[in-house]
């Protein structure tokens, strides 16, 4: 079957307001609040069958896992100015396509691979992983740099028999390569860890695959790695590069003398505060760093970039991390959330859940590390349905779509989290909300249900689901009330919906939907 793009446009008709949100990163902000604060066009009251429905059909070249990123007003290369969306497949092709559908040809299209000089995408078969089916390319979510005129792509080739991957910077008027890109990843780090010769570790392209978001942090380009359905020997990597000379600066490796911790957090993002620390969080993996090593497996860490490059500056590991690293119950099966300062004696917070079933609220300034028997040194532990993805925040509210297929509400209450509400049940695996509102009115969640783990490369119809932010028990809408006319694509797992300017957009296998 040819792989088109799932790309699900849809809005209030006849609303005349435009939001000007800009989205430049996976789920909104660096923070990863995945809430976009300016969506003056969508609301409780105009999102539903009779006046909200799927606009447009565009194809693509791939599929797509990366969340779509979207820039108004951006003067374009032979075409004038244009509200657009970036999209990226993984087909190693990037997108930019007119936000409103004024035409169904791309903006511009940009491929990274060149099947006559023998480069081109990595076939599935090489990695011995099933879940991204048939070839990978360009899984991360880019970055876009305003003030650099830039989108920062991760993409993976084969070339010649040689797997290799690149940061490419390409610009947003013409796709054209920038700063004399790409740059090959290549890193090191002395260790004793699995894979390693003559005490060193040495990345390997064709193991570490990348799933997380890339972040842009302080003129810093953050890329990180985790593995392909765990083959090894692989480790989480994090790697920083200049964003204006497409040099590296600074290289981490989560278990250098250990295997594995992973940074996978099920294609959201590592997050970063305004003062460019970055947080991260890892896998299942050797852990020792209690006891002074250097191995974090199934750990959040805080890490900031100084004349050593990236260092640890605090970090938090559970205290049952043995049992959860022998049960594969990651803690990073979920990307942190920052929250905005809160009142009381924990002002900097950060949320996370793993597949141990387990909500951890953190303190920035003081995350805990280890302590022997329990988590009590942290702000609060609660249980919780088994995560993946990433939760959102809103307006006081946090928001988890967990295993138990139900959308919970967590109101936040100077510092702590309580379970608030829930919607029904409906067949949806763990995935990451995104949030509409007009600052703290008119909230929406919007979930897409796909697939699980075990759904492997069959074809499952993605649904878009619209929650009242302000009682998740009332659906506002789904895409299967009038299937005839908003029936949705092929699901890719984790696919994180992006709401802009009235428009809901949504990744997939096999097209672009108006």
């Amino acid at each position: 079957m040819q792989t088109r793009l799932l790309f699900l446009m849809l809005v209030a008709w006849g609303a005349v307001q435009i939001a000007h949100a800009q989205i430049l990163m996976s789920q909104v902000n660096s923070a990863r609040t995945s809430a976009n604060l300016a969506e003056t066009i969508l609301t409780p009251a105009n999102v539903n069958t009779a006046h909200f429905g799927k606009l447009f059909t565009r194809r693509v070249d791939g599929d797509v896992f990366a969340q779509p990123l979207y820039v108004p007003g951006l003067e374009i290369s032979g075409h004038g100015k244009h509200d657009v969306i970036f999209v990226a497949t993984e087909h190693d092709s990037v997108y930019a396509f007119d936000a409103v559908g004024e035409d169904g040809k791309p903006l511009w299209k940009t491929s990274l691979i060149a099947p006559t000089k023998g480069i081109s995408t990595v076939p599935a078969h090489a990695v011995n992983c099933p879940f991204i089916q048939p070839e990978l390319g360009i899984t991360p979510t880019p970055v876009i740099d305003l003030e650099r005129h830039a989108i920062y792509v991760l993409a993976r080739t084969e070339e010649s028999g040689r797997y290799v991957q690149r940061l490419h910077a390409l610009d947003l008027a013409s796709g054209q390569e920038k700063f004399n890109g790409p740059v090959e990843i290549k890193a090191e780090v002395k260790g004793s860890g699995s894979g390693s010769s003559h005490g060193n570790v040495v990345f390997d392209p064709l193991l570490e695959n990348p799933r997380a978001a890339l972040l842009l942090a302080n003129g810093k380009v953050y890329l990180s790695w985790a593995s392909s359905c765990d083959v090894e020997p692989y480790h989480g990597w994090v790697m920083a590069y200049d964003a204006q000379k497409l040099v590296q600066t600074a290289v981490f490796n989560v278990t250098p003398d250990g295997a594995e911790g992973g940074i996978w957090q099920a294609d959201t993002g590592l997050a970063a505060d305004p003062n460019g620390n970055v947080f991260v969080a890892t896998g299942n993996g050797d852990f020792d760093a209690a006891s002074g090593g250097r191995d974090y497996g199934d750990s959040l860490l805080k890490l900031a970039l100084d004349n050593k490059g990236l260092s640890v500056q605090d970090y938090f590991t559970p205290f049952d991390q043995k049992d959860l690293n022998a049960r594969d119950a990651d803690l990073g099966s979920q990307g942190p959330v920052l929250l905005p300062d809160q009142p009381g004696k924990h002002p900097h917070l950060l949320v996370v859940v793993g597949k141990g079933g387990v909500l951890y609220v953190l303190d920035r300034d003081h995350l805990g590390r280890f302590h022997e028997g329990s988590d009590s040194q942290i702000v609060q532990r609660m249980p919780a349905p088994q995560g993946y993805g990433a939760m959102a925040y809103w307006n006081q509210h946090v928001y988890l779509l967990g295993v138990d297929q139900t959308l919970s509400d967590y109101a936040v209450d100077r510092g702590h989290l309580s379970r608030r509400m829930q919607s029904a049940k409906f067949a949806a695996p763990a995935a990451t909300p995104t949030v509409s509102a007009n600052k703290n009115q008119d909230g929406i969640v919007w979930v897409l249900e796909t697939k699980a783990w075990n759904e492997g490369f069959q074809n499952k119809q993605a649904i878009l689901h619209a929650y009242d932010a302000a009682n998740v028990t009332h659906e506002l809408y789904n895409s299967d009330q009038n299937i005839a006319r908003d029936a949705a694509g092929m699901a890719v797992r984790f696919a994180i919906p992006m709401v802009a300017h009235g428009h809901v957009y949504v990744g997939a296998r096999t097209e672009l939907d108006v």
